[in-house]
């Protein structure tokens, strides 16, 4: 065992005597020690009750013949980070987790790991260590929350009370009503209720191979959750004893498979910044041209929040990704040889699981689109490519053209918006807001929301080299790339500046002449923020979204 060179022999008498320091016995420090990778904390709603799922992991292990040893790791709430200063410190926690988890199984020799994340960043950072330290790996995550229908029978998430603010602020909404949607939007424990980031990347975690059946849908307040846990951690020691490893799951055709669920669910854009480092630590190139060869041919079969009205509850009760999977299967859309967490192949896997008709998942043939839920645009504006999910954008905008309204910061861009000075029409341009230029790039819920709940999702584009939120809905396009703070053409843009978005053809262009934009690149300025601390260090060492704003390349 991997451990036997820390714990075993006359020489490690002073690391057993540091174990059984910690009340450990002879009998448990022989068997395979598990290191169960926690992220529970007080602060984020999806992470509040994770305690009990590590119970559940290492009662799995106890049962299996391991010997489960816990330890923890950072998360942020993107909800409560959003809109102020905090939301810098989100995504560049994606690495220090990697890192973090990085250094306990190194340091202390574990045979295997099951890792507990939920949310946004949590996921891909530990995914990012398990291909980094390739030791046998289980993961199951903390589960969705709940959504209630609201009193006017719609089915309420956390986007509900963002959109409540902007409704609020255009005078459509009362006190009382927004009042109503923050007290029962969110009822509890668990990752927001949408196909948002989190959820996205619990679902992608099965498709991987990473994740046992339902780890990305079954609420968090059910008991299949925990018993999903329990048999995770048995799992766990048999890994163990098999030396299956993440990188023999986590393969080329791994990744194909992630990128077409990601299209037929609908998920974040943010899958495509997070697929991209994961792909990079298991030493797997994705290119963003890829994503758009196979959203072509992946039709787009689930329209959960934000695109449609449907939760995480309903593709649970649909049959799950595995039902998502095995239609995409039947018609010839996935690599079925792929090695998974089961011991099984994605192919024996997904074989037989039928989705139930209830509309949540669409047939094959009768799609919501023939295409996928997500596109990567280039042109003049984002040479080297720009996310929106596509299935969360109205069909009148999936072709737009019009006047860029400018802002060189999200704060600067909300005050305009809450202002009333948006208009039908506009193309409201945040920059300044990348990876290295944020510092962080910044997710951006409010402005979106905003413009939602003023009714203008329909007429208005925003454009971004930071992110849009897995909640967001309209014709949201982020990750310019490369980013204005690296001199990207978003650096150049001017007010008014005519701005053309055309996703069924993947372009985004600024009708500004080459000529013009060498003299603007000649007497304009780039801005530079002053940050200090992890933010400081993140920003020089942070590579651009296009290739998954990983650290350290």
């Amino acid at each position: 065992m991997r451990s036997d060179k820390m714990k075993t022999g006359a020489e490690r008498a002073p690391q057993r005597s540091l174990l059984k320091a910690m009340g450990y016995t002879n009998e448990q420090i022989r068997k395979p020690l598990i290191g169960i990778v926690n992220s529970f904390n007080e602060v984020i709603p999806g992470h509040i009750h994770l305690q009990t799922i590590a119970r559940a992991v290492k009662d799995g292990v106890l049962a299996n013949g391991g010997t489960p040893m816990e330890f923890n790791v950072i998360g942020v709430c993107d909800g409560i980070a959003m809109g102020h200063e905090g939301m810098k410190y989100s995504l560049v926690t994606r690495e220090i987790i990697a890192d973090s988890v990085e250094c306990m199984a190194k340091a202390h020799a574990f045979d295997g790991l099951v890792f507990i994340p939920n949310c946004d960043k949590i996921v891909p950072g530990m995914l990012m260590a398990a291909a980094r330290l390739n030791i046998p790996s289980i993961f199951v995550s903390g589960g969705p929350m709940l959504s209630l229908c609201s009193d006017k029978g719609a089915a309420m998430d956390l986007n509900s009370v963002f959109e409540a603010v902007g409704a609020y602020k255009n005078g459509t909404m009362n006190d009382a009503d927004l009042e109503y949607y923050e007290e029962n939007a969110c009822p509890g424990c668990g990752s927001c209720s949408g196909m948002f980031t989190a959820n996205s990347m619990n679902c992608l975690t099965e498709v991987l191979g990473m994740g046992l059946r339902g780890n990305g849908t079954i609420p968090a307040v059910y008991a299949a959750r925990q018993r999903l846990a329990k048999l995770a951690g048995m799992r766990a020691v048999d890994l163990v004893k098999e030396d299956l490893k993440p990188l023999d799951i986590m393969t080329e055709g791994a990744f194909k498979n992630a990128l077409t669920v990601d299209m037929a669910l609908g998920c974040s854009s943010n899958s495509l910044l997070h697929l991209t480092a994961i792909a990079y630590e298991a030493g797997v190139k994705l290119d963003l041209h890829m994503v758009n060869e196979i959203s072509e041919v992946t039709p787009n079969l689930c329209h959960l929040a934000p695109a449609g009205h449907h939760h995480m509850q309903d593709l649970q009760d649909a049959g799950g990704v595995y039902a998502v999977m095995n239609e995409l299967k039947k018609h010839g859309k996935l690599d079925t040889s792929v090695m998974t967490v089961t011991g099984k192949t994605v192919g024996e896997n997904v074989d037989g699981i039928e989705k139930k008709n209830n509309g949540v998942i669409r047939d094959y043939d009768d799609p919501y689109t023939k295409t996928g839920g997500l596109a990567v645009l280039f042109g003049s504006l984002a040479p080297n490519g720009a996310a929106v999910k596509r299935s969360a954008v109205a069909p009148e905008m999936l072709v737009h053209k019009g006047p860029a309204r400018v802002f060189d910061s999200e704060e600067e861009a909300i005050e305009a918006i809450y202002a009333g000075a948006i208009k039908s029409g506009d193309v409201v341009v945040i920059r300044y807001e990348g990876p290295s230029g944020g510092p962080g790039m910044r997710e951006m819920l409010s402005p979106t929301s905003a413009i939602c709940g003023m009714g203008l999702d329909k007429e208005v584009a925003l454009i971004t080299d930071g992110r849009f939120s897995g909640a967001t809905r309209g014709a949201s396009i982020g990750h310019v790339s490369p980013e204005a703070a690296l001199g990207g053409p978003i650096a150049y843009i001017k007010e008014g500046d005519i701005i053309s978005i055309n996703i069924p053809e993947y372009k985004i262009d600024i009708e500004v002449s080459p000529e013009e934009m060498e003299e603007r690149k000649n007497t304009m300025t780039i801005k530079k923020r002053e940050v200090k601390g992890y933010l400081a260090r993140y920003s020089k060492m942070v590579s651009s979204a296009d290739k998954g704003a990983i650290v350290g390349v």
